[in-house]
């Protein structure tokens, strides 16, 4: 059977990928992905590349598309991924971190998650936000509402028998 996706490095792509290979400063799947070409420029059959490579035979045919369809750029490395919109813009984390970091409410001693997240629902930052977001985000800004003292960021103090001081 014919390959759909026929494999042509020109001298160029070829010592370029060699390069990358001997360099071993890049990801393993771009490595991976490098070795397959050649490996598939030389004519080798994908079952062959697949075991030689200890790698899917989905991944040599993956591979050999994205060449044909994208160039050597598009075989190696991974289009960006998207990802979820953040629930929080930044203004709003902020926002978040002067709460926590401010005196608990009357008859209280520490901003608890529910509190943070009621109080900015009160406030109008969000419409609304769950325990679990306020956890993250002021886990991301080193921001503790149970601390004694809620300082957002820590700072490393060289020669310092803990390391870290409140700024």
């Amino acid at each position: 059977m014919a390959k759909l996706y026929r494999i042509t490095l020109s001298d160029q792509e070829r010592d370029r990928l060699l390069t990358l290979i001997k360099s071993g400063t890049h990801p393993a799947r771009t490595l991976s992905r490098a070795r397959i070409l050649l490996l598939a420029c030389e004519g080798k059959r994908d079952s062959d590349i697949a075991q030689v490579l200890h790698v899917g035979i989905s991944t040599v045919e993956r591979t050999r598309k994205r060449f044909v369809e994208g160039g050597l750029e598009g075989a190696l490395f991974e289009k960006p991924r998207p990802g979820k919109a953040p629930k929080l813009t930044p203004k709003q984390e902020a926002r978040l971190v002067a709460v926590a970091c401010s005196d608990p409410p009357e008859g209280r001693t520490r901003w608890t998650l529910r509190l943070l997240s009621q109080h900015l629902v009160e406030l109008e930052v969000v419409d609304a936000i769950s325990r679990e977001c306020v956890r993250r985000t002021l886990k991301k800004t080193c921001s503790n509402p149970g601390r004694s003292s809620n300082g957002a960021f820590l700072k490393p103090v060289p020669n310092s028998s803990f390391g870290w001081r409140q700024s």
